[in-house]
């Protein structure tokens, strides 16, 4: 079943990497913010997404982090305005309209 994608996202986080714990939770914010979209800088990923993925998505990272120690943001974009970013120096194009796995 196909969700319809209605909303665009800019996700950045701070994950406290001064204990093995943090580290492994930074590698685990990663991989949920990987399943969903596109890694565009290294704490920062572009996600075009349904509401029902978004609800699943919060849940995950919410599972993740210490709420004490780590600070994820999350910025809802209007639909389309990924596609208009501005990229300046090293920064490929991130083809948000094709699929995550290849």
């Amino acid at each position: 079943m196909d969700r319809e994608l209605t909303m665009e996202l800019l996700v950045t986080y701070d994950v406290d990497t001064t204990t093995p714990d943090g580290a492994r939770r930074l590698r685990r914010v990663a991989k949920v913010c990987e399943a969903y979209g596109l890694r565009v800088q290294k704490s920062v990923f572009e996600i075009v997404c349904s509401d029902v993925d978004w609800m699943i998505m919060k849940k995950r990272l919410l599972d993740v982090i210490d709420g004490d120690q780590d600070s994820i943001r999350v910025y809802q974009m209007n639909v389309g305005a990924l596609g208009k970013a501005q990229h300046l120096g090293r920064s490929p194009e991130a083809p948000h309209g094709a699929p995550l796995i290849y």
